[in-house]
């Protein structure tokens, strides 16, 4: 039977029934003596600070007195000088060692890089005839101010140049993205041989358009605007397609140069890019062009075509 079944018998049972004097029950352990504190009851005194009442600023001065550096507490104080004692100039030579250290900060900011390229170098075939044009810049200088030279132009083989043109332009970095330019354009070819003014900014817009407007005001006080656009889509490692854009505007009308007042003429385009090499990438395409309002009545007046779609091939190249 279990222990816990006979609890409740147990408990019922009379004082008498549980009478133990009979049975032999085991002596308890001595008591363990427990000797008396002989401090109990003393009042203990605390024994006094030996540094209590002395004055640690001067010991915390002397510990940073000769410190350096980080060492130094924090503060506000001006940076140090930096050394100018190299141990190189006592073996090159001063001289030798300021000539490194000039060409070691332009190669590491403030340097000076040149580049020629052509945007576009083509051949056109147009309804009835075949032409050619270009679009090209060069340029000389560093990270902020730079001297440009564009030129642009087209005409037909066999024949004299359409349109022609060159810039000179002094370039100001306004951000990382953003160039400010300003200087002079001048129109050749057969027409009249104007000069202009320019100014205008180029850049990267959002989403990597590359973006130029540029404002030319000529001798005479004609006032013309151009926008141009491009965007590279890279469809593989080397296949590149270019859409562009290119419209100009003029304030008023300018019967010598056949343009007239508002949205003179526009130019879009799409050309495919191999560019296994950067510096050499040859390209193919079609363009189409459209004159607008009286730059259209000019061109009717000529017998000339108001527009048209051009197939192109040509190269894309930069030095």
């Amino acid at each position: 039977m279990r222990l816990s079944g006979l609890a409740p018998l147990i408990l019922a049972m009379p004082a008498a029934a549980q009478d133990h004097s009979a049975h032999s029950m085991p002596a308890p352990p001595p008591q363990t003596h427990v000797p008396a504190d002989p401090h109990a009851g003393h009042d203990m005194p605390v024994p006094a600070d030996p540094h209590a009442g002395h004055d640690m600023s001067t010991m915390q001065e002397s510990a940073t007195a000769g410190a350096t550096g980080t060492d130094l507490a924090p503060g506000d104080a001006s940076a140090p000088a930096p050394p100018r004692d190299r141990a190189a100039d006592s073996y090159w030579g001063a001289g030798a060692m300021a000539t490194a250290q000039d060409k070691l900060r332009r190669e590491h900011g403030g340097g000076r890089w040149s580049q020629l390229a052509f945007n576009l170098a083509e051949y056109q075939a147009r309804k009835g005839n075949e032409g050619y044009r270009w679009d090209g810049e060069a340029w000389i200088g560093g990270d902020r101010d730079r001297l440009a030279l564009k030129s642009e132009g087209s005409g037909d083989f066999g024949g004299a140049v359409e349109s022609a043109e060159v810039q000179a332009l002094y370039s100001r970095a306004l951000d990382p993205y953003w160039n400010l330019q300003a200087g002079l354009r001048q129109d050749l070819g057969p027409g009249p041989r104007r000069t202009w003014a320019a100014i205008g900014v180029e850049g990267v817009a959002p989403w990597w358009f590359d973006v130029e407007g540029t404002l030319f005001l000529s001798t005479r006080g004609d006032l013309l605007g151009r926008i141009q656009s491009y965007y590279d889509q890279r469809i593989t490692q080397d296949l590149v397609l270019q859409p562009r854009a290119e419209l100009n505007l003029a304030a008023q009308d300018v019967p010598e140069s056949a343009t007239g007042a508002g949205l003179s003429d526009m130019e879009l385009g799409l050309r495919l890019r191999y560019e296994r090499i950067r510096e050499f990438a040859p390209y193919v395409g079609v363009s189409w062009e459209r004159k607008f309002g009286a730059t259209a009545d000019y061109a009717r007046r000529r017998g000339d075509e108001t527009g048209g779609t051009s197939f192109v091939a040509g190269i894309r190249i930069w030095f």
